[in-house]
C-alpha cells in the first residue's frame, strides 16, 4: 500500500506525522538515557551499601570475620558489589548501543525527511505556478472573446446604419476582424497552456507525488524498524547480565550453605577457653568442732617465742608478709591468689578466674599477658611470638638487600659508596637481635604457660627433664624449676589439710609478721623489670637479689633487694634463680 496512492492529497498530514516519528524516538532515547542514571545510581548505592559493612582493617571486626556465617555475609557483600557492577554495565552498554545510535540515526533522518519535504513542497510550488499562468490564459482569452464579440456587434450596426460613411463601417469592419483573431490567438495559447498544465498536473500526482510520498513512507517504515530494534536491544542488554546476576547470587546461596555451625561453636571454643579447671566438690565444714590451729613450716607466719602464734585481721603488720597491702581498693590480683590459695584454702583454678575478672576490671596489660587465662594467654604469646619472627624476618631481607647493594658498589664504585650503607647495615642487625632477644623473652613465657595447660603439663616436664641433664642442677630457670620440682604448685586437697581455714571478709586486712622470711637462694636478673602494680619491685637487668619464695605456679618469684631493704614479685621469667641446697630456715609449703 502507497502513500502516494492513497494520500496524494494530505501532503500536510505527513509532514505533521513525520515529525511526530521524530519526537518518539527523540522521547525513547530520553528514556533510555534515564534508565541508564538510574542503573548507576542503583549500582552506586548497592557498592556504598556493600563498602559500608566491610569489616575494617585491623580492628576487632575483622577477627569476627573467621565465623562461617561472618565469612558467608562478607561473601554476600562481595556478591553484592559484583552485582552492582552488572548495573554499571547495563548502564554503559544502553548507552553505546542504543542511545549514541539512535541519537546518531536522529540527526540523519532529520536531513532526509527535511530534503523529501523540501522536494515535494517545491513541486507544489511549480503546480501553483503553472496553474497562475492556466487562469491568467483562461481570462485573457475570455476578454478576447467579449471583446470580438462587442466589435463584431458594432461593426454590425454601423453597417445597417444608413447614415454612416462607408469609411466609418469599413473601420469598424476591420476592429473586429483584429479582436477576432485576438480571440482566436489568446484561444490558442489558453489550449497549449491548458494542455501544459493538465500534463504537469498529471506527472505531479501520478510520478512527482508519489516519488517523494515513497521516500518518506520508507523513511518512516525504517524509523519504525529502528525503534523496534532499538527495544530489543534494550532487552537484550538486560537479558546479557542475568546469568551473570544469578552466578552473583548463586554465590549468595553457596556462601550461606556454607555456613557450618559446627566449626563456628568451636571457634568460640578455641576464641575463649580459659585453660582452667573445672571447680570440684565443696567439702562440708564442720563448725561443731572447735577451732584448732596447727603450727607448721606452710603456716604464713613465724612461730612466737612462746610456741604460739596469733594471726591478727585489721592489725597492723610488722614484718611486712605482704609489701603490698594496703588500705585502698587496688590490691594486685596476685596477692587475692597467695592469701585465698594459703589461709582460706581456695583452689586455683577458682582463683585464676577471679583474678582474670579483676585484671580486666583494674584495666592491667601486663607485658607477659599474665592477666589472661591460660589458654588465652597462650594464644596471645604465641601471636606475639609469630608477629616478631614476621618483623625478624624483615629484618633479615632488608640485610640481605642492603648487603647485596653494597657487593653493587664494591664492583661499581661509581654507583655509590660501600661505607655509606655500614650504618644502616648495623642498625639492621641491632633491631634484628633486639627483635630476636624480644621472640627468647616471649617464647620463655609461651613455655611456661604451655606446661601449665592440660594435656601440655606432660610434655614439659619431659622437655624440663632433658633440659635439666644437659644443665648443672644449682643453675635453673624458675620456670623449669617448677615444672620438675613436685612442690612446684599447690592442690585444694593439701590447701585443705594443711592450712587455716578462716574466712576472709576484706582483703585489706594486714598480718601480723615477727620476722621476714629468710633467703632461700640468690637470682639475677635476666632482663629490666619496671614495678609498676602493688606488690612488685622494680629490678634492673644484672642485678644479683635474694629469693625468699620460689614460684607457685602463678608466674612470679618473691625477692628481697638485701637483708633489711624492700621485697617484692618479679615476673619468674625475667631472672634466674640459684636455689641454696639446704637453706638455712627456709619454709617449704607441701
Amino acid at each position: 500500500m502507497s502513500w502516494g496512492a492513497e494520500l496524494w492529497d494530505q501532503f500536510d498530514s505527513l509532514e505533521k506525522h513525520t515529525q511526530w516519528g521524530i519526537d518518539l524516538l527523540e522521547k525513547y532515547i530520553k528514556f533510555v538515557k534515564e534508565r541508564t542514571e538510574i542503573e548507576l545510581s542503583y549500582a552506586k548505592q548497592l557498592r556504598n551499601l556493600s563498602k559500608k559493612y566491610q569489616p575494617k582493617k585491623n580492628s576487632k571486626e575483622e577477627e569476627e570475620y573467621k565465623y562461617t556465617s561472618c565469612q558467608a555475609f562478607l561473601s554476600t557483600l562481595h556478591e553484592t558489589s559484583d552485582y552492582a557492577g552488572q548495573h554499571e554495565v547495563i548502564s554503559e552498554n544502553m548507552t553505546a548501543q542504543i542511545m549514541v545510535d539512535l541519537a546518531r540515526y536522529v540527526q540523519e533522518l532529520k536531513q532526509e525527511r527535511k530534503a523529501n519535504f523540501h522536494d515535494g513542497r517545491k513541486a507544489q510550488q511549480h503546480m501553483e505556478t503553472c496553474w497562475k499562468q492556466l487562469e491568467s490564459s483562461k481570462r485573457r482569452f475570455e476578454r478576447d472573446c467579449k471583446e470580438a464579440e462587442r466589435a463584431q456587434q458594432y461593426f454590425e450596426k454601423m453597417d445597417a446604419d444608413i447614415n454612416v460613411t462607408k469609411a466609418d463601417v469599413e473601420k469598424a469592419r476591420q476592429q473586429a476582424q483584429i479582436r477576432h483573431q485576438m480571440a482566436e490567438d489568446s484561444r490558442a495559447d489558453y489550449s497549449s497552456i491548458l494542455q501544459k498544465f493538465n500534463q504537469e498536473q498529471h506527472e505531479y500526482y501520478h510520478t512527482h507525488i508519489p516519488n517523494i510520498f515513497q521516500k518518506i513512507q520508507e523513511m518512516e517504515e525504517r524509523r519504525i524498524v529502528r525503534i523496534g530494534e532499538s527495544m530489543k536491544t534494550y532487552a537484550e542488554v538486560d537479558r546479557q547480565v542475568i546469568p551473570i546476576l544469578g552466578k552473583c547470587l548463586d554465590g549468595i546461596v553457596a556462601a550461606a550453605q556454607a555456613i557450618d555451625q559446627k566449626s563456628d561453636s568451636q571457634l568460640v571454643i578455641e576464641a575463649y577457653k580459659s585453660g582452667f579447671e573445672p571447680p570440684g566438690d565443696i567439702e562440708f565444714e564442720d563448725y561443731t568442732q572447735p577451732l584448732k590451729r596447727t603450727v607448721s613450716n606452710n603456716s604464713l607466719s613465724t612461730p612466737r617465742a612462746d610456741g604460739k602464734a596469733e594471726l591478727k585481721f585489721g592489725g597492723k603488720s610488722k614484718g611486712k608478709l605482704w609489701p603490698f597491702i594496703k588500705k585502698n581498693k587496688t590490691q594486685s590480683y596476685r596477692f587475692h591468689k597467695e592469701l585465698m590459695k594459703r589461709t582460706l584454702g581456695m583452689p586455683t583454678y577458682a582463683f585464676e578466674a577471679r583474678a582474670y575478672v579483676l585484671s580486666l576490671k583494674l584495666g592491667a596489660t601486663p607485658e607477659d599477658f599474665s592477666n589472661l587465662p591460660p589458654e588465652q594467654r597462650r594464644k596471645k604469646l604465641q601471636q606475639k611470638v609469630d608477629e616478631l619472627n614476621k618483623e625478624i624476618q624483615k629484618e633479615m631481607d632488608q640485610r640481605d638487600a642492603i648487603t647485596k647493594m653494597k657487593d653493587v658498589y664494591l664492583k661499581n664504585p661509581q654507583m655509590g659508596d660501600p661505607a655509606s650503607l655500614d650504618h644502616k647495615l648495623a642498625e639492621v642487625s641491632q633491631n634484628a637481635e633486639r627483635l630476636r632477644l624480644e621472640v627468647q623473652k616471649f617464647e620463655a613465657w609461651l613455655a611456661e604457660v604451655e606446661g601449665r595447660l592440660p594435656g601440655r603439663g606432660e610434655q614439659a616436664r619431659r622437655q624440663s627433664g632433658m633440659y635439666e641433664s644437659q644443665q648443672p642442677p644449682a643453675v635453673r630457670s624458675c620456670a623449669q624449676d617448677r615444672e620438675s620440682s613436685p612442690d612446684g604448685s599447690y592442690t585444694e586437697e593439701q590447701s585443705q589439710e594443711s592450712e587455716l581455714k578462716v574466712q576472709a571478709t576484706d582483703f585489706d586486712d594486714e598480718f601480723d609478721d615477727e620476722e621476714p622470711l629468710p633467703a632461700i637462694g640468690t637470682c639475677k636478673a635476666l632482663y629490666t623489670f619496671e614495678g609498676q602494680n602493688e606488690g612488685t619491685i622494680s629490678v634492673a637487668e644484672g642485678e644479683t637479689l635474694f629469693v625468699i619464695e620460689e614460684d607457685k605456679g602463678d608466674g612470679w618469684t618473691r625477692i628481697r633487694r638485701s637483708e633489711e631493704e624492700e621485697e617484692g614479685y618479679v615476673p619468674t621469667s625475667y631472672v634466674e634463680v640459684y636455689l641454696d641446697k639446704n637453706p638455712k630456715g627456709a619454709k617449704t609449703y607441701i
